[in-house]
């Protein structure tokens, strides 16, 4: 009995020890040298942050998440890469600490993705901004199919359901990983969410 106990404990400890990072060593090393120690630190409060909330309801891992990439501050793509509509992967968005709707979206549907929320919840959703008249992108939050979506958007730090933002009109939402792994042969499904994950493979900083 007592030598069961003992290898449980062990298992339990070699599970900790070996638990994937969000980023690696080596990844943060080449965003150190490329952005410098700002940046560098980001990463550590960020994965801080994912393994404090790895244990916590789905809501609770939301607001942190949330919370922690409306941190960063927004810029146009064209003040940043001098490109019209640049998706930028977590890491480059995170290493410049600034970036565009569609960088918040991103950076807070994989890193809640990493903590374990099933991708099929979370949508890319594409709305038209009344206070702001411009287009924008939020990512959407659906704890069962039939469930009203709760928003998160860079421009408001708290997490509203969307009957509380009137501010916001619905254009068209998708989902990545669905659309991905519904492909067909070499069909695009999304030519920015096909960019993306080319840009995430290669770990693109």
């Amino acid at each position: 009995m007592i030598f069961i106990k003992i290898f449980l404990l062990l298992v339990i400890i070699v599970n900790i020890s070996y638990a994937k990072p969000y980023v690696s060593k080596t990844i943060i090393e080449k965003i150190g040298k490329k952005y410098g120690v700002f940046a560098k630190k980001r990463f550590f409060y960020l994965q801080k942050m994912l393994d404090e909330e790895k244990d916590a309801d789905e809501l609770s891992k939301l607001r942190a998440v949330n919370q922690f990439f409306n941190d960063v501050k927004y810029r146009s793509d064209m003040k940043i890469y001098h490109h019209k509509d640049y998706w930028a992967t977590p890491l480059e968005f995170l290493g410049k600490d600034m970036g565009d709707c569609e960088d918040y979206v991103i950076s807070k549907y994989f890193a809640l993705k990493y903590l374990g929320i099933n991708p099929r919840k979370m949508f890319f959703t594409y709305v038209k901004s009344t206070k702001f008249k411009a287009s924008h992108m939020v990512l959407t939050y659906f704890k069962t199919p039939r469930s009203e979506p709760l928003i998160l958007d860079n421009n408001n730090r708290r997490i509203f359901p969307a009957s509380k933002r009137r501010d916001l009109r619905p254009i068209y939402n998708f989902n990545g990983d669905t659309l991905y792994k519904k492909r067909k042969k070499k069909k695009k499904t999304h030519k920015k969410w096909d960019e993306l994950q080319k840009h995430m493979q290669n770990n693109k900083i």
